[in-house]
């Protein structure tokens, strides 16, 4: 009688087909956090519109950051504020799921919970404005050739608001489409829109043939995994390598608005 050698024992894939076997993310405790992590985001932004509106006003301040040339450390300030108001909304739509979950019928005491709930992102919300006009009033004010001598240098904090930007607008594509998952799958690729708008910034920064060869050469690898791994479907790729090149480009021009093409 032939022996089935228990699935725990089998070699890996790797060795019994002599093809590269990508780890399932259902199998990485590490990355099986991550995808619930990116689900509860994409969860929020497809259903709450706050979130949405914070998200737009995240990406416009961080676009601000770069056209008024702040410090880093006011950078840093803004950083700290946009994501404890985003964490503070997804605190609250955690909440308030929870309290339709465990509550049938009106009561007091979930009103009151989510009353609260609510409050906080309110609070953490009026500081950040308040927070944000010290932070802005230095560049507001002076404006006139200062805002546009600061432009014609490319910032420290490019590269940071970049991704940054383009991880929102990755957030937004996947919530609207409503297909896929955070992590895998999805109307668009996320790995690829960063990798391509990295890409197109060093192209940009350097404004050398070779470094910009390399850097769509390492893009191009990337969105390849993907798609090779299964989680994306090559057209999902291809949008995901548009979205962060455009996004890429029009942050480079709105900074470097003398830059010819």
């Amino acid at each position: 009688m032939e022996m089935h050698q228990p699935a725990e024992e089998r070699p890996p894939a790797t060795l019994r087909t002599g093809k590269t076997h990508y780890l399932p993310i259902e199998r990485s405790r590490f990355l099986r956090s991550l995808h619930h992590a990116f689900e509860g985001i994409i969860y929020a932004t497809r259903t709450q519109p706050n979130m949405r509106v914070h998200f737009i006003i995240a990406a416009l301040v961080l676009l601000a950051t770069l056209v008024l040339r702040l410090e880093r450390s006011y950078v840093v300030a803004t950083l700290t504020l946009v994501t404890l108001v985003l964490s503070l909304e997804l605190v609250n739509t955690a909440i308030e799921s929870l309290v339709d979950l465990l509550t049938v019928t009106h009561h007091p005491l979930a009103k009151n919970a989510k009353d609260a709930a609510a409050g906080a992102v309110l609070i953490a919300a009026v500081g950040a404005v308040l927070a944000a006009y010290l932070i802005f009033y230095q560049g507001v004010i002076s404006g006139g050739t200062r805002v546009f001598v600061a432009v014609q240098s490319v910032p420290a904090n490019l590269a940071l608001i970049v991704l940054a930007v383009v991880a929102i607008a990755t957030i937004f594509t996947k919530a609207w489409a409503g297909r896929g998952s955070a992590l895998q799958g999805g109307a668009v690729s996320g790995h690829a829109a960063l990798a391509f708008a990295a890409a197109t910034m060093l192209a940009f920064f350097y404004q050398k043939p070779l470094a910009a060869l390399l850097a769509y050469f390492v893009a191009f690898l990337v969105a390849q995994s993907r798609v090779e791994a299964r989680i994306h479907r090559p057209f999902e790729v291809f949008w995901g390598a548009i979205l962060g090149t455009l996004a890429a480009l029009a942050i480079y021009m709105l900074v470097r608005p003398h830059v010819m093409l």
